[in-house]
């Protein structure tokens, strides 16, 4: 019972260690996955929790260090900051909202250009934001709430 209670722990932690594109977030996401899911299997086995902590996290961060980002992906991890630069589609959510404000990103296609740069850039200036042109969810996420207030109107 005791093997196989582990042997299907470290086979979900194998599948779960993929969050992040990195290497080193893809381990450590791995590893706190692994270390979390090793509490649960600790507390319900005759393996102590500390024993299942630790296979866990070694098991865990082993694999998301090892894959690769198109073998798993599970998406960014949870400490991914909100003002790291944008995806394709916020890129072109905020391609889309600055054309709608009036301004002239070019073609809303997620791809940013120096027209979308420079739209940017002059619609930070315009609401007084830090003026770095560049597309991030926190900038779509501004945008949105101006068009609501615009649509408000």
């Amino acid at each position: 019972m005791k093997r196989r209670t582990i042997a299907f722990f470290v086979c979900a932690s194998l599948i779960l260690s993929a969050c992040g594109s990195s290497t080193t977030d893809r381990a450590a996401s791995g590893a706190g996955i692994g270390a979390a899911a090793g509490v649960v299997i600790g507390a319900v086995t005759g393996l102590s929790v500390l024993e299942g902590v630790l296979i866990g996290a070694a098991a865990g961060g082993l694999t998301g260090g090892l894959t690769s980002e198109d073998l798993i992906n599970l998406g960014d991890p949870i400490w991914a900051s909100d003002d790291k630069p944008a995806n394709d589609a916020a890129v072109s959510r905020v391609q889309a909202g600055l054309a709608r404000l009036g301004y002239d990103p070019g073609p809303v296609d997620g791809v940013q250009g120096d027209k979308t740069t420079v739209a940017i850039e002059d619609y930070q200036r315009d609401q007084g934001l830090l003026v770095d042109g560049q597309a991030s969810l926190d900038l779509a996420s501004h945008i949105d709430n101006q068009l609501q207030l615009a649509e408000g109107e």
